[in-house]
């Protein structure tokens, strides 16, 4: 075997090499990360939701909901807008349909690669990008629309995905088909029989 040939089979070999050692970096440099997010604990009327929040995608948004989880703000809220081939959405109403105090708003972190997936969880806001503070949505299916960057899209800046629900997808199906009515201004598909949300805190590991 020429020279040549050997020292260029050797190079390509060392070159695959390479290759799989930087793939299993980065697949180990994943799951760390993914390893090291925040999980909370969501009981509902209906059930308990488990929730991994994305605070290597989305960090200022997933400090924001901790500090509210950490105040306990969300305890004694309702989903007060359920559409179930859309999303869910609570975390502001008490059950006598008076909002709740909040902290200021949060910048918009939403990214054209997080995408509003069935059962992720979002940032609820406003017209205004950067207007989210407490309220949140679990969508009940791919929303393509909600995704910043995408051709669908009504509202180019996007709504911010901060997490998914790893465990109790059938409680949020359950949410989901609850019957609703229209009781004006933002209850316009509000669940006929409440479903509040007890408590949120972080899970203990």
């Amino acid at each position: 075997m020429k020279r040549s040939s050997l020292v260029t089979r050797i190079a390509f070999v060392v070159g695959l090499l390479a290759v799989a050692a930087l793939i299993v970096v980065l697949a180990v440099s994943s799951s760390s990360a993914a390893d090291k997010n925040p999980v909370v604990v969501m009981e509902t009327s209906l059930g308990t939701i488990k929730i991994e929040l994305w605070e290597d995608k989305a960090p200022g948004t997933v400090k924001n909901f901790l500090s509210y989880v950490d105040s306990k703000h969300h305890d004694g809220t309702i989903f007060h807008r359920v559409i179930s081939d859309f999303m869910i959405q609570g975390g502001g109403f008490t059950s006598d349909l008076k909002e709740k105090e909040t902290k200021p708003a949060i910048k918009n972190e939403a990214s054209p690669d997080v995408k509003n997936e069935k059962y992720t969880i979002a940032m609820a806001r406003t017209g205004d990008p950067d207007s989210a503070t407490a309220q949140f949505f679990i969508n009940t299916r791919d929303n393509d629309f909600l995704n910043k960057g995408s051709p669908k899209a009504r509202d180019k800046a996007g709504y911010c995905v901060f997490g998914k629900v790893i465990e109790g997808t059938d409680v949020v199906d359950k949410i989901a088909a609850v019957e609703t009515e229209d009781k004006g201004g933002p209850f316009s598909n509000i669940p006929v029989k409440e479903v509040t949300i007890k408590s949120v805190r972080r899970a203990t590991k």
